[in-house]
């Protein structure tokens, strides 16, 4: 049952029907529908027009509803400029360069920003790596124009193998900051990883023409290079051996001489080897082996041989910049050939 108050509205929609058939507003082959919308209507909520009782207890005359209506639109026409500005003005060219800077983070945004990309790195450091990147996604959001954060993002997600998000990120902090070499570090090394070789040796090239005494990159960029030249190349090319013994770097300890069962090194060899031992204890101090198991092609090869599958082929190992570049790392440190020492890659480094 409809109360009073929906019955006076119901009164005026009524009548401004009415009235609208009567003063020919109405077509008259609508007329008919009309007619029995107001029937449908009145007896739906209990109201008829032709009553002159709830005439005199509806009717809002003089006033219409269509003049009701009127003061509404021109009450929001006059409120409707104080209360919001003319949208025009922030879509003109001569006003692009105001809402640029409109949009600039504050310093207190900025502030924040920073804390939560300290925080991100300390997380890195204690390989909890999905937090990292929650907290460098809550940097971006008060900061969207900071590189680093897209960056540093793009190192936790590698981390965790997820290369493709690590790519996005990479293309985006070089898209904020087309000067930022590191964009390109992370980029190289996520195209690498996915198999993209022609595009990580371009990602490169970009880092280095910005920083051309980035040892690091030069390196992954000769490897990319050589895996994108080994992909062009027949199968019977591509299965020589490496420079060094069993595909490894040069001055790499020969495992051959300490074979096992299926051409594996024997465990007891290997922990009679100084050398090897050496190496070993240098990677743990330094994080180095750390970081070496955490690359993927590491942990499938891990997943393999635990598996019973065959024995890793470490010239198909040796061409990812991350193994290749902490194996000469290694051997820098103990005197060996490959490279001078390099305590800390720098693509994995955090700024």
């Amino acid at each position: 049952m409809a109360d009073d108050k929906q019955k006076h509205l119901v009164f005026s929609i009524l009548e401004f029907l009415q009235s609208s058939l009567n003063n020919g507003t109405i077509k008259e082959d609508d007329s008919e529908g009309i007619e029995v919308a107001i029937q449908c209507i009145g007896e739906a909520f209990g109201v008829d027009i032709n009553d002159a009782a709830q005439a005199q207890t509806y009717s809002t005359k003089p006033a219409t509803l269509v003049s009701i209506f009127d003061v509404f639109v021109n009450a929001q026409k006059k409120l409707k400029p104080a209360a919001t500005p003319a949208p025009a003005a922030a879509a003109t060219p001569a006003t692009s360069s105001s809402a640029h800077k409109s949009a600039e983070p504050s310093a207190e945004d900025k502030k924040n920003a920073e804390d939560l990309k300290v925080a991100g790195n300390r997380k890195v450091n204690e390989k909890d790596y999905a937090e990292a990147i929650r907290l460098y996604g809550e940097a971006i959001v008060l900061n969207p124009k900071n590189a680093v954060y897209y960056a540093n993002r793009a190192a936790a997600y590698s981390q965790m193998g997820d290369h493709q998000n690590a790519i996005n990120d990479s293309l985006k902090a070089a898209e904020v900051d087309p000067a930022y070499s590191k964009a390109y570090s992370r980029l190289g090394h996520a195209y690498f990883s996915v198999g993209k070789y022609k595009d990580a040796v371009s990602a490169y090239e970009k880092g280095l023409a910005l920083e051309p005494n980035n040892a690091t990159m030069k390196s992954s960029l000769n490897t990319a290079r050589n895996k994108a030249r080994d992909n062009e190349v027949s199968p019977a090319a591509r299965s020589a051996p490496a420079p060094g013994a069993g595909g490894m770097p040069a001055g790499f300890p020969d495992l051959s001489a300490l074979g096992g069962a299926g051409g594996m090194p024997d465990l007891a060899g290997l922990m009679n080897n100084p050398a090897l031992m050496n190496m070993a204890q240098q990677m743990m101090q330094s994080g180095a082996l750390n970081n070496l198991m955490s690359n993927p092609a590491m942990q499938q090869m891990a997943q393999r041989m635990m598996s019973g599958g065959g024995p890793p082929n470490m010239e198909e190992m040796m061409r990812d910049p991350e193994i290749a570049e902490a194996a000469r790392s290694v051997m820098g440190n103990m005197g060996g050939a490959g490279g001078a020492p390099q305590a800390r890659r720098d693509e994995d480094e955090l700024l």
